[in-house]
């Protein structure tokens, strides 16, 4: 939707500036993973583990409380990708991986080509959904290959972190189908949009082939058009998170049926009194007053308080299902 281009544009400098208050001291980076015959570059930023006291990253006009381009040190590092939600950026999670950097993971991030708040282009289009699953293996293929410290990842030990549209994109990552005639109380007769229009003449785009190298995923307030037999072949652990109030085409009996479809049962959360963009960081407070309604939660919600502890048990799945966990 258009109002998460000028949430992201706000977004940016205001996350970046904002991270001088958080107590992680993760080290920073962006990275470019190049353009192939899969798909354009997807710009996005790596957050990693840092032992160096943190400092002021200048990024004029922007300021980071961190280390960038901090040494990172230490073999066998786990490794997770993010993926955003419709609109959003590699940045709308960015106090969750600073949070599994500071517990000696790294993440990346990358925001998907023309599904992100600079580039809407295919935001409307079945297209979007097929190449971000595509996105992800590609951003995993960088980091355990090209990137520069890629050897001091294991590649046994890869998650998964997806929100909304980076759910869904989650979901079919590690081996979920859609099934696009489930959801018509997205697409009702009289829409115009694009997709709906791919949807009712069946020009419907073929899933990717399953991620095989992740091992565990967080799968947060998803886009759902799953059902049980779409979901079958999903067989690593899952936690998944719904909203109790859902949003932007995300409802609560959507993500039940995700829980209910899964072969195996999730490990399964309710944001109580949540609406879909609590699981977003924090706003500043610039941001609150500029987008109310991405910014603003629901009477007695404290987005704060309820991110320490979101943080905190989607680090807790990841210790248990990836750095626990034995190799396959």
């Amino acid at each position: 939707m258009t109002r998460f281009r000028w949430l992201f544009r706000s977004l940016l400098p205001a996350a970046l500036c904002g991270a001088t208050t958080l107590a992680h001291a993760a080290g920073f980076a962006f990275i470019e993973v190049p353009a192939d015959k899969d798909g354009p570059a997807l710009r996005g930023a790596v957050w990693s583990p840092c032992s160096a006291p943190p400092g002021r990253i200048d990024l004029s006009p922007l300021v980071l409380q961190g280390t960038r381009d901090c040494p990172l040190t230490g073999q066998g590092l786990p490794l997770i990708v993010m993926s955003h939600g419709t609109g959003g950026s590699a940045l709308g999670h960015h106090d969750t991986a600073a949070t599994l950097a500071d517990a000696g993971y790294v993440v990346a991030a990358i925001s998907h080509p023309g599904d992100n708040f600079q580039d809407l282009s295919r935001q409307g289009h079945l297209s979007a959904f097929a190449t971000r699953p595509v996105d992800m293996k590609r951003l995993t293929d960088y980091m355990l290959g090209a990137w520069h410290r890629h050897a001091q990842l294991d590649a046994s030990k890869v998650g998964l972190f997806g929100f909304s549209r980076g759910g869904y994109t989650g979901l079919v990552t590690i081996g979920a189908v859609p099934d696009w005639t489930l959801r018509q109380d997205l697409c009702p007769p009289e829409s115009s949009r694009p997709l709906c229009g791919e949807i009712r003449r069946k020009e419907l785009p073929a899933p990717p082939a399953r991620d095989a190298r992740i091992r565990a995923a967080v799968i947060v307030d998803p886009l759902s058009v799953f059902d049980a037999k779409g979901l079958g072949q999903v067989g690593i652990p899952v936690q998944l998170w719904a909203s109790a109030l859902g949003g932007d085409g995300v409802t609560p009996q959507s993500v039940e049926t995700v829980r209910q479809g899964l072969p195996s049962a999730p490990d399964w959360h309710v944001a109580a009194n949540a609406g879909h963009f609590a699981f977003l960081a924090p706003c500043p407070p610039a941001l609150v007053e500029a987008m109310p309604a991405i910014c603003r939660d629901a009477a007695g919600f404290d987005r704060v308080a309820f991110h320490q502890t979101f943080n905190a048990q989607v680090l807790a799945f990841f210790q248990r299902h990836i750095v626990a966990a034995r190799a396959p």
